[in-house]
């Protein structure tokens, strides 16, 4: 029987396997064994199948190689080998201007990350608290939905303020929002250095648990110092101090863009030297992201008007606070007493009241008290300029005793000069070019 003899020949356009019997005598007159390029190939299997002879030593049985051939050279193109590009050395010059894009532009302003957490969103390791050295004495203060411990941290005494979180599963909505509060207070305590507002010494969070420690100030708050006086004023020149300390301190969070929403005597502390401090900004807020977070209302009694509407509102609501936050240094009362906190609410936005201001009141802090409690926002004094008026209010009392006014005078008067000295402040600022004055790190 006559041995046969196959020659395997994959296409490589299609996933088959074409078979085709071949005659070997024949093959040489196809084999590559010259050493011609592809081109040659290609135009000689063209030749071959145009002409149709035997003269060219191909048979009729092996024209479909031949195509097979041609169909595979046109399927795929030929590819140009690829140079290396040529290497060019940059001078130090160019790389500096490069990587700091100062070439052709200006680069455009990066908005800077917050310095209690990292991009990752985990807190930077200089405000992680080490639990391990954390040691809890007795509570001293508590809230709605925290408490306030004294502590030892690294040797330290400081104040730990503990907000639980409800059950898992329990409240998502309550247990969401003081996440958001626990981390709005770090994030703003981390980046502030005043002398009149509280410092932060860690932060630590565990699954059902958050804490913050800050500085122990061993001096009560406002409103204990209040209570001892059993409803009697402070002491005038007392009164203007921690007013300006106050004051101070306020000026210099809305100088950071924040605004506290919450001022009032439970989170005004004093040190052991009675030095004022602002403290709990856990309802404290970006000015330009305050209108998104109405889920956090503040205290109703020392709540400004356009806030109880929830209108659109800014730092302003911070001085109508500290307006009744001075006619409660100067009456020794809680504001609105003989009422509940919904009825006060409501007495301010549909009757514009105002507590009573005592009959023995010096006229200029009279004048001073109804600037900021005024019902328009644009109206209220900025702090930098209170910060300037009872300036001059303790220059006053150091050297006379009093204000240095005389008692009989008409309200209205004083009120106007009080105008005056604001308004010539502000001129002043405007002539160093615009802006406030920078506040003074104390």
């Amino acid at each position: 029987m006559e041995e046969e003899y196959y020659s395997w020949v994959r296409r490589p356009m299609f996933s088959t396997t074409v078979c085709r019997r071949v005659d070997p005598s024949k093959i040489p007159a196809i084999h590559p064994v010259r050493q011609t390029s592809l081109r040659g190939q290609r135009e000689e299997a063209s030749e071959c199948l145009s002409c149709g002879s035997r003269a060219c030593g191909v048979d009729s049985e092996t024209r479909p190689v031949a195509k097979s051939l041609q169909r595979s050279s046109h399927s795929r193109p030929l590819e140009r080998a690829t140079s290396p590009l040529p290497a060019t050395a940059l001078s130090e010059a160019f790389k500096e201007a490069r990587s700091e894009r100062r070439r052709f532009s200006t680069p455009l302003p990066r908005k800077q990350a917050s310095p209690a957490k990292s991009e990752e969103g985990e807190w930077r390791e200089e405000w992680r608290g080490d639990l391990s050295q954390l040691y809890l004495g007795h509570k001293f203060a508590s809230g709605a939905h925290s408490k306030v411990y004294h502590g030892i941290y690294k040797n330290l005494t400081v104040a730990v303020k503990v907000i639980s979180q409800p059950d898992e599963g329990e409240n998502p909505g309550l247990a969401a929002r003081l996440e958001k509060q626990f981390n709005r207070e770090v994030t703003h305590l981390s980046h502030f250095h005043h002398r009149n507002v509280i410092k932060m010494v860690a932060a630590c969070r565990a699954p059902s648990v958050f804490c913050i420690i800050t500085e122990y100030l061993g001096g009560g708050s406002l409103r204990t110092a209040l209570h001892k006086l059993k409803e009697e004023p402070l002491a005038l020149d007392r009164l203007v101090a921690i007013a300006l300390g106050i004051a101070r301190g306020m000026e210099y969070v809305h100088s950071q863009g924040v605004v506290h929403r919450d001022l009032k005597p439970e989170n005004v502390l004093f040190d052991d030297d009675g030095v004022p401090k602002i403290a709990d900004f856990g309802i404290a807020c970006e000015e330009t992201r305050c209108e998104a977070l109405t889920e956090d209302p503040g205290t109703y009694r020392w709540m400004a008007p356009e806030m109880i509407k929830h209108k659109i509102y800014g730092h302003k609501v911070d001085v109508y606070s500290f307006g009744l936050l001075l006619w409660e240094m100067l009456s020794g009362r809680v504001p609105f007493d003989d009422m509940t906190p919904i009825q006060a609410a409501f007495a301010v936005v549909d009757k514009n009241l105002r507590p009573a201001i005592p009959v023995g009141c010096p006229p200029p802090l009279r004048g001073l008290i109804e600037s900021c409690w005024s019902v328009m926002p644009e109206r209220r004094p900025e702090f930098w300029q209170i910060v300037g008026v009872l300036e001059q209010f303790q220059s006053a009392v150091y050297r006379d005793g009093s204000l240095g006014v005389v008692q009989t005078a008409a309200c209205q008067e004083h009120k106007n000069r009080l105008l005056h000295w604001m308004q010539k402040f502000k001129i002043s600022a405007s002539e160093d070019g615009g802006r406030p004055p920078p506040p003074k790190f104390l």
